[in-house]
């Protein structure tokens, strides 16, 4: 039976979590087939061919099934393809089908397209999700929370900053991808060499480019995957970004910590008092499957000669993963920031849960000039090491209210707020 190229892909059992959001459609194999198929219409078009033959290869009716399986005879999907075009066109139009191209012309050009068209939607889901951080920035730009490094208490901070940092690199994250988008892909068409023997004149590729809608590289890059390379970084760059974000909300959601918290449903099967971070722990895992892909997509780019042996056929796959893990990362990204909801009651609690110890850096400082540097250093590490609030063994030291008024974290965070409001000027410059 044959598989129309306008119906969608069935959804497989883990694309609910890993292939979330509008880019599973956007990199599936009916999109692979339609963006070919485009390719080929901008092809004839190029070449002259009249529009009644443009459009009926750019609406011909194929099954994408059978030209996979029929892709193991040649070892891609483009000879299929242009065989089952030219069967499914007019005997006219089909003298128009793929006339000087080569397998990869096709195919590398399709990916362009796909590339294009998910990047588009990656990049939305990114500012989406760094929107979202903003207003969590601006929410709480005073709010105290601990800063934390080495995974254990360091000094007072606010949820704003924290927020800020997640909004600032997601909004480069967007920006490099959307240059990426705008100015670094580019049609591909060479001929079976690179030559463009068959066409006669390089014009042909500027025709085809204005058609599509790519830039027009200044030669065939067949065996040149700087562009597929700088793709792959970008968009592994971008899912580094979002694994951290979505890192970050899952350790503030431990029980045990719980200062923030997705606001909808995330249970367990076999748990009925959880609410797990779902789109967090959902964004995280998306991200994680980068590298791999990123790797293998930068290993193959030792293309022999003008055309390579295997190299080229490796890249497939991981291309399309790696669109398809960075757009569901963002999606998921996108909707967990959206529902986040910050605590700043519990934020404060935790903030005194080491009876003081946290501000122990503004303390010595404090004495310092009382004591000695090197005293007033040691007076607070042994008040610290005793497991007593600093409040109690300093009491000797530092009267009651000059005490109380250096151990309150609200009054020692910095620059924090200024961070802030800077970090939140720029992102409002970006729109």
């Amino acid at each position: 039976m044959r598989q129309s190229s306008s119906r969608s892909d069935p959804p497989g059992l883990f694309d609910g979590v890993l292939a979330a959001g509008p880019v599973r459609e956007a990199t599936g194999d009916q999109a692979w087939l339609r963006a070919m198929l485009e390719v080929e219409a901008a092809l004839a078009a190029a070449g002259g061919a009249p529009p009644e033959a443009v459009e009926q290869i750019k609406a011909a009716d194929l099954d994408v099934s059978a030209l996979g399986a029929a892709a193991a005879e040649s070892g891609n999907p483009v000879v299929p393809l242009v065989r089952a075009l030219r069967a499914a066109v007019s005997p006219a139009s089909a003298h128009h089908v793929h006339r000087g191209a080569t397998s990869q012309d096709i195919l590398d050009s399709a990916a362009m397209l796909i590339a294009r068209q998910a990047l588009g939607l990656i990049v939305a889901d990114l500012s989406t999700a760094a929107s979202a951080a903003a207003g969590l920035a601006q929410a709480h730009r005073d709010t105290p929370v601990a800063a934390r490094t080495l995974m254990q208490q360091a000094l007072p901070t606010t949820f704003g900053l924290v927020a800020a940092g997640w909004m600032d690199a997601l909004d480069g994250a967007a920006d490099r991808l959307a240059a990426l988008r705008d100015t670094g892909l580019a049609v591909q068409l060479g001929g079976a060499a690179g030559t463009l023997a068959a066409f006669g004149s390089p014009s042909i590729v500027e025709r085809v480019a204005a058609l599509l809608g790519l830039p027009a590289p200044a030669l065939p890059w067949h065996a040149d995957r700087t562009r597929v390379a700088d793709l792959a970084g970008a968009l592994g760059t971008a899912c580094g970004v979002v694994g951290k974000v979505a890192g970050d909300v899952v350790l503030y959601a431990q029980t045990e910590v719980g200062e923030l918290a997705e606001g909808q449903p995330g249970g367990s099967s076999s748990m009925p008092h959880k609410q797990n971070p779902v789109a967090a722990i959902s964004a995280r895992a998306c991200a994680a499957q980068a590298p791999g892909l990123v790797a293998t997509l930068l290993g193959s780019m030792g293309h022999e000669h003008q055309r390579a042996a295997g190299a080229w056929h490796a890249e497939w796959a991981p291309l399309t993963g790696l669109l398809r893990s960075a757009g569901s990362a963002a999606h998921w990204l996108a909707r967990c920031l959206a529902h986040l909801r910050a605590d700043p009651a519990r934020m404060r609690a935790n903030l005194d849960l080491t009876g003081g110890a946290l501000l122990a850096e503004r303390v010595s400082a404090a004495l310092a000039p009382k004591l000695g540097a090197s005293q007033a250093h040691d007076l607070v590490r042994e008040a610290v090491a005793s497991g007593r609030p600093l409040a109690e063994a300093l009491s000797g030291h530092v009267e009651a209210a000059e005490l109380a008024a250096l151990l309150d974290p609200a009054s020692y965070l910095g620059a924090a707020p200024a961070l802030t409001d800077r970090a939140l000027k720029r992102h409002g410059q970006r729109q």
